[in-house]
């Protein structure tokens, strides 16, 4: 890709996802993840309603009047988008491909984090770790990880979810939010999502097309697996085709809802047709709850 255009495609990318984060997803952003906990800020006059274990008894015995402490949250985060690059990702039948909405997405949370004062860092993973961007904080940092996004090109087209959360167990020690944005299409990935759901908060964004989610009566249609290459031809006009076809997705997504629930990782599905304004949304407030 061109400078020039690659320039363009990054500033419209965060001129959209920047308001976006500014006028939505902000407030909800810091209610769903808290910090590290309670500092101590400072002491007032006790008002009405103050809780009386709050008081601070010796500023009060000093002042002969009633003082309380003042706590406020220690609020830096590290936040930490665990990105699929496989070749699953260049996929999309309706609006855009799952590479772009995953995009968009991690430009969206990339500013709510910083809006936030915390750091932002990125792993991109095929079945290898394709790259590390350590966390920092800034808008120069930021705009570094969507062209990244943008530009980036993985050596390899296969997925390994389990090999990339246990890369980010062993390299992130700090507990941090952490977002595996992917389309799931993998396997024995449980032990070690549920070993990094105990460590770090952990959310998965599962992007999914649905086209999918379904097979449409289309004749003699020639499929190719985008990870290994392989092709198979498939009589989609046959009713028997397209009811296993779906069975074998539904089967699918009740394993990937089973392995979220077990390992405790809160997600939101996200399709590519459809804005991801409102599956973050309610992301945030169920959290925020």
């Amino acid at each position: 890709m061109e400078t020039t255009e690659l320039l363009k495609k990054v500033r419209k990318i965060e001129i959209k996802t920047r308001g976006l984060s500014q006028e939505l997803f902000s407030g909800e952003y810091h209610t769903a993840f808290k910090g590290r906990g309670m500092s101590f800020s400072e002491v007032r006059e006790y008002q009405v309603g103050d809780e009386i274990r709050a008081i601070d008894w010796n500023v009060t015995a000093r002042f002969n009047h009633p003082f309380v402490k003042v706590f406020e949250e220690e609020r830096e985060l590290t936040v930490m988008l665990i990105v699929d690059v496989s070749g699953s990702e260049n996929f999309g039948t309706k609006k855009q491909f799952k590479q772009d909405m995953i995009t968009e997405l991690c430009a969206v949370l990339a500013f709510s984090a910083i809006q936030n004062n915390d750091k932002i860092g990125v792993i991109f993973f095929s079945d290898t770790i394709e790259k590390f961007i350590p966390p920092k904080k800034g808008k120069s940092h930021i705009l570094h990880i969507i062209r990244e996004l943008i530009q980036f090109k993985p050596k390899s087209q296969k997925t390994n979810i389990n090999q990339a959360l246990r890369y980010f167990t062993n390299v992130i020690k700090k507990k941090s939010i952490a977002f595996v944005i992917s389309d799931f299409m993998d396997d024995n990935y449980y032990d070690a999502l549920k070993i990094a759901s105990r460590k770090h908060d952990l959310v998965a964004l599962r992007i999914y097309d649905k086209r999918e989610r379904e097979l449409p009566d289309m004749g003699l249609v020639k499929f190719k697996d985008p990870e290994t290459g392989q092709t198979i031809w498939l009589d989609t006009s046959s009713k028997d085709v397209r009811h296993h076809y779906f069975a074998a997705v539904r089967e699918r997504e009740k394993m990937m809802k089973d392995i979220f629930i077990r390992s405790g990782v809160d997600v939101a599905n996200i399709s590519t047709d459809e804005s991801y304004i409102q599956p973050l949304t309610t992301l945030f407030k169920s959290r925020g709850r």
